[in-house]
């Protein structure tokens, strides 16, 4: 079995993005060489989130409108995390989106429905950030 690993680096100007990383992951697979099996897609930052979904502007926007609604950024002082950082609303908006994706892997290709997408969702921006990506399989 071939195992491969690789790290995605990002730096989001914003605080907040949703930026589709699909084509990446599909480099990463093909330089994987696997034809069979599974990738893993990870957010290694508590306030940075991967999640399938599709890549439709106006969905983007709903979902910033209902994630403020679940954990809106301001006042920073209505939450007990805040104090060096004023960044509690991210890792609750990572909690809600979720730390990673399981793509299965066939014929070479990423399984994925026929609109689905692989995004990566910046919560706490204007840092460097890495997504995991590790593809088993043969």
């Amino acid at each position: 079995m071939k195992s491969f690993r690789k790290e995605l680096w990002f730096e989001v100007p914003a605080r907040r993005a949703l930026l589709n990383i699909t084509p990446q992951i599909e480099a990463c697979l093909r330089e994987s060489g696997v034809r069979e099996g599974l990738a893993l897609v990870n957010a290694m930052h508590i306030t940075a989130s991967v999640f399938i979904n599709d890549d439709e502007r106006g969905l983007h926007a709903d979902f910033e409108k209902w994630l403020e609604k679940l954990a809106p950024e301001k006042p920073h002082a209505q939450y007990a995390h805040n104090g060096a950082e004023d960044n509690a609303d991210a890792h609750l908006k990572r909690t809600i989106m979720g730390r990673e994706v399981v793509v299965a892997v066939t014929q070479g290709g990423l399984d994925l429905g026929p609109w689905e997408q692989i995004f990566y969702g910046e919560f706490d921006g204007r840092r460097r950030k890495r997504v995991l990506v590790k593809i088993i399989g043969e």
